[in-house]
């Protein structure tokens, strides 16, 4: 991708930025600089700093050295207020954060003018909010229903819901955290053909991605992260995938591929199983898992996976259909109930659903099998024995910690997946449910989580692999599945498919699952 066809012109400048908190040095004299018209990818692993230099950008933090510049076109470079918020916004910063900040019972038109007038003027400031936002649109091509409520538009409309959030109020610089995660690959194509247009009209823009894919077709410069300094800034151009992998972790990645294999017997079988209400609601679902065998299960955030998933682990009863693990009829069992009877789960909300923060990292390893006999005996919970089966895990799945003792809550994203991880794996469970095993980590860690979810497939477990990203799927899955609305298509053999067609599926257009 070529480089920014405006006037070279710099419109942020981070100037030695660094940030401590305690012992740890977040951000370590952090220097960037970004272009009008520049598309910049800022890369790294999870907890390199990419999200403390970002709330230091827009205020939430304050640096401890360094200056956060904006340039205005007019005046050249000025320093940002530290630590105001108002302050980014006024000059020009623009966010759109990977969990859309969006009133969902508001109109589009509604959410993108809110905190830009007085609430007594809202009304008067809608027709003059229209004729600004028709230009936009025509300009921009973000084409959003401005009068439809939010919880009636699809991913990709909220995003656009967003941008023009930025846009609305006249933003020059606008930051994207993880754009794609969420998105179809057709409205991923859409988004970045809207970012390059953008960016031709002068807008600077900086997107926090793991998808090194989508980096290398989509921007003009990468900024790598490692352990809170900055390790390398280069155009795309002089990059390749490998060498971007190498850069956030500082070592070769080995890339996981799936053997052919030769699936066993049904593990896990979903038979017209129908449960929740509204859109949340399962219809009349039918699925079957072999044992040594991938599954997977493709769709756009809130189609019903998060019920599947809450199905599948026991935490919902289905109101029909029934369910067998292994042989047995398991429709009415509890959680407790499935996970000894072989299921194990890891869940899609890791720091909601996965641990308990308060606790300490050898109390979270130890969580789901509190009740067994290495656990606790007569009642009373065996703490030395869970310490050195803690410090075993702890070294096995290299778990970035200050101790057993720790609290879970202290963790990177990256490190409590592995807790999650190996508490989920040791087991060796007879079925795995992964739901976004790999959503928000790095390539490093990613790997890692394919390593192990293959591993559990060759020694004959089955596992059901619930995912928005379409490469993680590709690469693991022996079948996969498309879940749309509530409903499930039957599983297809991966080799069978593209990301064409599956994205396609995602979105309601074509196969059964459209019905």
């Amino acid at each position: 991708m070529t480089g920014p066809t405006n006037e070279a012109e710099t419109v942020l400048r981070l100037d030695g930025i660094t940030k401590r908190f305690g012992a740890l040095t977040a951000n370590g004299e952090v220097s960037l600089d970004l272009k009008r018209g520049e598309i910049l990818a800022l890369l790294g692993e999870n907890g390199a700093g990419k999200t403390t230099l970002m709330n230091i950008l827009f205020g939430h933090y304050v640096a401890d050295e360094g200056q956060v510049l904006v340039g205005t076109g007019r005046t050249g470079l000025h320093e940002l207020e530290p630590g105001s918020p108002h302050a980014a916004l006024e000059a020009g910063i623009g966010m759109v954060h990977q969990h859309f900040t969006l009133a969902e019972n508001l109109s589009a038109l509604d959410n993108i003018v809110l905190g830009t007038e007085k609430l007594s003027s809202l009304t008067s400031a809608h027709a003059a909010a229209r004729k600004k936002l028709k230009d936009l649109i025509e300009r921009s091509g973000l084409n959003v229903p401005l009068d439809a409520r939010i919880s009636q538009l699809s991913v990709g409309e909220k995003q656009r819901v967003e941008i023009l959030k930025a846009l609305y109020r006249d933003a020059r610089v606008l930051v994207l955290d993880e754009p794609t995660a969420v998105l179809t690959p057709q409205e991923s194509d859409t988004l970045f053909g809207t970012l390059n247009k953008l960016a031709k009209d002068g807008l600077g823009i900086i997107f926090i991605s793991h998808k090194l894919a989508e980096v290398m077709a989509s921007s003009h410069r990468v900024a790598v992260l490692r352990a809170g300094r900055k390790v390398a800034d280069l155009p795309t151009a002089e990059c390749d995938l490998r060498k971007l992998a190498e850069l956030m972790v500082g070592h070769e990645i080995v890339e996981t591929v799936r053997d052919a294999g030769s699936p066993g017997a049904p593990l896990y079988v979903l038979d017209k199983v129908s449960a929740g209400h509204g859109r949340d609601a399962l219809h009349e679902i039918d699925l079957t898992l072999r044992a040594g065998e991938i599954l997977g299960i493709a769709g756009v955030s809130g189609n019903g996976q998060t019920m599947l998933a809450r199905v599948i682990s026991g935490l919902v009863t289905p109101v029909s259909g029934s369910i067998s693990l292994a042989g047995q009829n398991e429709t009415h069992a509890n959680a407790r109930k499935m996970i000894e009877s072989g299921l194990a789960r890891i869940p899609e909300d890791r720091h909601r659903d996965g641990i308990v923060g308060a606790m300490s990292v050898s109390e979270n390893l130890a969580i789901e099998t509190i009740r067994h006999p290495e656990n606790q005996r007569f009642g009373l919970l065996r703490f030395r024995a869970m310490l050195e089966k803690a410090r075993q895990l702890i070294e096995a799945y290299d778990i970035r910690c200050q101790g057993e003792d720790s609290q879970a809550r202290l963790l990177s994203g990256g490190n409590i997946q592995k807790i999650v991880l190996a508490r989920t794996l040791e087991p060796e469970p007879t079925v795995v449910l992964a739901a976004q095993p790999s959503r928000g980590l790095d390539v490093g860690a990613t790997s890692d989580v394919h390593k192990r979810l293959l591993a559990a497939r060759e020694r004959g477990a089955g596992v059901i692999l619930i995912s928005e990203d379409l490469d993680e799927l590709m690469r693991l899955s022996d079948r996969i599945a498309v879940i749309h609305r509530g409903h499930l298509s039957e599983a297809e053999e991966t080799e069978t498919l593209d990301r064409g067609t599956l994205g396609l599926r995602m979105a309601g257009h074509g196969g059964e699952e459209a019905a």
